[in-house]
């Protein structure tokens, strides 16, 4: 219980993205709620145990239609008659509000019903087993949702330094209300909002040297480095740190649905990016971290340049490199990418846990090439302008 007074307790929630769990089955959570619900007039609470005990109980007699009768007695015999003390109650510090819902391993069950068989019952209980690590929020602010949603892990590590600002609106899932406040606790509120038990770990202070040890192997090594950070020394050394863990790393480049896939745990002795900084991998982190500081923002430009290819590269988002600093200031990012980049990596991430997939490689969704407008395509080879 000091855990939970604790929390309840923070003078600031802006930095809390943890909730706060009462199962009252246990006395002293019973009375530390009671308390809460005491002092906190404002507080708003959503009790819809009943109907998730109707689900429950519907998806463990999927061959009955029961009645509303049958479906009450099954919750009765299931839930007992005091179905306050059933399940948990769950507190969001940030938002002030009480839930109470199915505990941890019901939640779970019910939340993925919809997922098998696509997903098998015993592929659900290998993937909640496993860690996958995000660094960078702005892109992998929706593939950790996607992964929350899909129920792809059961432990999410979410890094970086950076906070909400309003042009990040434009592909980042936020309320205004969120501006000013670090990308990694968002994500982190909205992944508990969703799902209060898959576990979140979250580095506000981005990845450096100091800390990408305890990224990678506190609470036990990851399973998947998905990689969207826009430094790039951090994008060489944490597939560095990937390559000597043996931990597969996943990239969406949000451009022509490019996917990267590096399969470090398979191939010890892959160069990292398909070997195209060979020269860089040669250097210790702190030599790679000297030389990458020192970097002009168009030898940067020119390192990424390499890594992606300007041949890869679709021509807006060329013209965008060329125009960089000069009319533009950031990547441009757009939402249907973004969301794009969010269904592919938690597809690969899931097939990798799965050894569905052992492949490395460079693939492309590309919508352009995908979906090919036939009027506008002859017209072109035509010559002919007149769309009249």
């Amino acid at each position: 219980m000091d855990k939970i007074n604790s929390s309840i307790n923070a003078p600031d929630y802006s930095t809390i993205y943890r909730p706060v769990y009462f199962r009252l089955i246990n006395p002293e959570e019973e009375e530390s709620l009671k308390a809460l619900i005491k002092s906190n007039p404002a507080l708003t609470i959503y009790d819809t145990i009943l109907s998730q005990l109707a689900e429950l109980i519907k998806l463990n007699n999927p061959q009955k239609k029961l009645s509303p009768e049958e479906s009450a007695e099954l919750i009765s015999k299931h839930a007992g008659t005091d179905t306050d003390k059933y399940g948990v109650w769950v507190y969001f510090p940030w938002s002030n509000k009480l839930v109470h819902t199915l505990d941890e391993q019901e939640f779970a069950q019910v939340r993925t019903s919809r997922n098998i068989y696509k997903v098998t019952p015993e592929e659900i209980a290998v993937l909640q087993q496993k860690k996958i690590g995000i660094i960078g929020l702005s892109v992998g602010q929706s593939i950790a949702l996607t992964l929350a949603m899909e129920r792809t892990c059961g432990e999410l590590r979410l890094a970086d330094f950076d906070e909400i600002e309003l042009s990040n609106m434009n592909r980042i899932k936020v309320n205004i209300q969120d501006l000013g406040l670090n990308k990694a606790v968002v994500a982190a509120r909205q992944i508990a909002e969703l799902d209060p038990f898959i576990n979140v770990i979250c580095f506000t202070d981005g990845i450096s040297l100091d800390n990408i040890a305890d990224f990678f192997t506190s609470n036990g090594k990851l399973d998947i480095l998905v990689e969207e950070c826009d430094g790039i020394d951090i994008k060489i050394l944490a597939r560095i740190k990937a390559k000597a863990l043996g931990i597969p790393v996943v990239m969406d480049t949000n451009d022509k649905g490019m996917l990267d896939v590096e399969r470090f745990d398979l191939e010890p002795e892959r160069p990292i990016f398909h070997g195209k900084v060979a020269e860089l991998e040669a250097l210790t982190p702190d030599q790679l971290t000297e030389k990458l500081n020192k970097l002009t923002i168009p030898e940067k430009i020119g390192y990424l340049a390499k890594i992606i290819g300007y041949e890869n590269l679709s021509e807006a988002m060329m013209k965008s490199v060329n125009e960089m600093n000069k009319t533009i200031v950031g990547w441009p990012q757009l939402a249907s990418a973004v969301t794009l980049g969010g269904a592919m990596i938690t597809d690969i991430s899931r097939r990798i846990l799965l050894k569905q997939f052992s492949t490395s490689g460079r693939y492309f969704v590309d919508f352009d090439n995908l979906f090919q407008d036939e009027f506008n395509t002859i017209t072109h080879l035509n010559g002919d302008n007149d769309t009249h």
